[in-house]
C-alpha cells in the first residue's frame, strides 16, 4: 500500500527511487504531499552556498539571452525577431523620445517648476522590447522607471507633463508625486510610491483574468531591489499555488538606491528565485532591445497558454542616478558610470543595427532628435500654462 511504498522510499535501499514515485500517486493518480517524491539518500549533501564575499560559481549561473552585440550586429546562433522597418523606426523613435524627455524633466526639477522626477537612462530597451511583446489590452502594473511602457502604449507627452505639472489636466488632479502615471483606457495601472505593492496585486488581477477566461496576461514591473521585500515573495507564491498568468518583469540594474547588488542577495540575481516557487524563470540581456522582446513575447505565449507565471530578469544598468532626490556618485564612482554608457547603450545598439540595414543614417538621427526636443519642450510649455486643480475638486 502507499505507507509501504513510503516506507522503502525513506529506507535508502535499491527500491527507493521505484517506491519514490509509486508513493507520489494514489491509486485514483491524484498527487500526494509533494516531499513524498522526493529522492532519500543515506549521506548528507550541503549545497548551494555561495563563496565568502562572493556570488555563485559563473559556471553555475543561469545565462542571459541575447540577440544584439555590443556592436549592433546579430550574434552567432541568434536570430534578430522579424521587424519590418516602420515597427523597428518606431521602437527606436520611442526609446529616444522618452531619453529626451528624461533629460528635459530632470533639468526642468533642478529649475523648481517640478518638484521630483525619475529618470530611466540605460534602461530604455526593457520598456519598449516589453511593450511592445504585449498585448496592448493586457494589464499592466509598473514601478516608477517605465515611462517607455506608457509612451509605447499611447500615452502622451502632453499626459506626462500634465501629471508632472500637477496640473488641472492630472489626472490625480495633484494628489500623486510626479512620475505617478496612469491610465485607465490604457490598461495602465497608476504608479504607487510604496514598494512592491503592485507584485500581489498584479498576481491577484492575473487569478481574477484566469477566472474569468479573458485570455490576458497580467504584466508587473519592478527592480531587483523591491524583491528585497517581503510582498515579492508573497506575490510569487500566490501567483505559483493559484497558477495566475502573470509576467514577473524584474529591470536588474544593479543598484536599488544606493545599495549595490552585491549587498543585495548573494545567489544568482533574482532568477535563481523562479525555480525556488517552481515557476518558469527566463533571463535576457536588457539592453538588447530584441532579446527583451523575444524573451516577454515567449514568456507571455506561455503565461496565456497554461495559465501560469514566469519571472523575467532583464540585466541592465542604472546610467542614471536614482531620483532627483540622489547623487549616485556618492556610492558609485563617474568612471562605472562613464563606461557603461559608452559600451552597453541600448540605442547605441539599435541604431547600429538600423544603419546596417539601410533604415538610418546621420541626417534621420539629427531630424528625431530635433523633433523630440521640440515636441517635449512645447508640452512643457502647454502644462506650465494651465492652472492647477482647485482644491475642490
Amino acid at each position: 500500500d502507499a505507507r509501504e511504498r513510503r516506507r522503502l522510499a525513506s529506507s535508502g535501499s535499491s527500491e527507493a527511487t521505484a517506491a519514490a514515485a509509486a508513493a507520489a500517486t494514489t491509486t485514483t493518480g491524484a498527487p500526494q504531499h509533494p516531499w513524498e517524491t522526493v529522492r532519500y539518500v543515506p549521506h548528507l549533501d550541503i549545497f548551494g552556498e555561495a563563496p565568502a564575499g562572493g556570488y555563485v560559481r559563473a559556471d553555475d549561473r543561469y545565462a542571459a539571452y541575447r540577440v544584439l552585440g555590443l556592436d549592433g550586429r546579430v550574434v552567432d546562433g541568434a536570430t534578430a525577431p522579424e521587424f519590418d522597418e516602420a515597427t523597428l523606426v518606431r521602437m527606436y523613435e520611442c526609446m529616444l523620445r522618452v531619453k529626451t524627455m528624461d533629460k528635459v524633466l530632470y533639468e526642468l526639477q533642478r529649475q523648481g517648476p517640478i518638484s521630483f522626477y525619475m529618470q530611466a537612462a540605460g534602461e530604455y530597451a526593457i520598456h519598449v522590447g516589453s511593450a511592445a511583446a504585449l498585448d496592448a489590452r493586457d494589464p499592466v502594473y509598473t514601478q516608477y522607471r517605465e515611462a517607455g511602457v506608457f509612451m509605447w502604449r499611447g500615452y502622451t507627452l502632453d499626459d506626462f507633463l500634465n501629471q508632472c505639472f500637477s496640473n488641472e489636466r492630472d489626472p490625480a488632479k495633484g494628489r500623486q508625486m510626479p512620475v505617478h502615471y496612469g491610465s485607465r483606457e490604457l490598461h495602465m495601472h497608476t504608479v504607487s510610491s510604496p514598494l512592491t505593492t503592485q507584485l500581489p496585486q498584479a498576481a491577484g488581477a492575473a487569478y481574477a483574468h484566469k477566472r474569468a477566461g479573458t485570455g490576458r496576461a497580467v504584466a508587473c514591473y519592478f527592480g531587483e531591489g523591491a524583491a528585497s521585500e517581503g510582498d515579492f515573495h508573497a506575490a510569487l507564491n500566490f501567483a505559483a499555488t493559484l497558477e495566475c498568468p502573470v509576467l514577473f518583469i524584474c529591470r536588474n540594474n544593479g543598484y536599488a538606491i544606493s545599495t549595490p547588488v552585491r549587498e543585495q542577495f548573494r545567489g544568482d540575481g533574482i532568477a535563481s528565485r523562479g525555480p525556488g516557487y517552481g515557476m518558469a524563470t527566463l533571463r535576457a540581456d536588457g539592453n538588447d532591445l530584441f532579446a527583451v522582446y523575444d524573451a516577454v513575447r515567449a514568456a507571455r505565449e506561455h503565461a496565456v497558454a497554461n495559465a501560469r507565471p514566469v519571472l523575467i530578469e532583464l540585466m541592465s544598468y542604472r546610467i542614471g542616478h536614482h531620483s532627483t532626490s540622489d547623487d549616485s556618485t556618492r556610492y558609485r564612482s563617474k568612471a562605472e558610470i562613464d563606461e557603461w554608457a559608452a559600451g552597453n547603450d541600448p540605442l547605441v545598439r539599435v541604431r547600429a543595427y538600423l544603419e546596417q540595414r539601410g533604415w538610418w543614417d546621420d541626417e534621420r538621427e539629427a531630424a528625431l532628435t530635433k523633433q523630440c526636443s521640440r515636441d517635449v519642450l512645447a508640452a512643457m510649455r502647454r502644462a506650465e500654462a494651465l492652472p492647477k486643480p482647485p482644491v475642490h475638486d
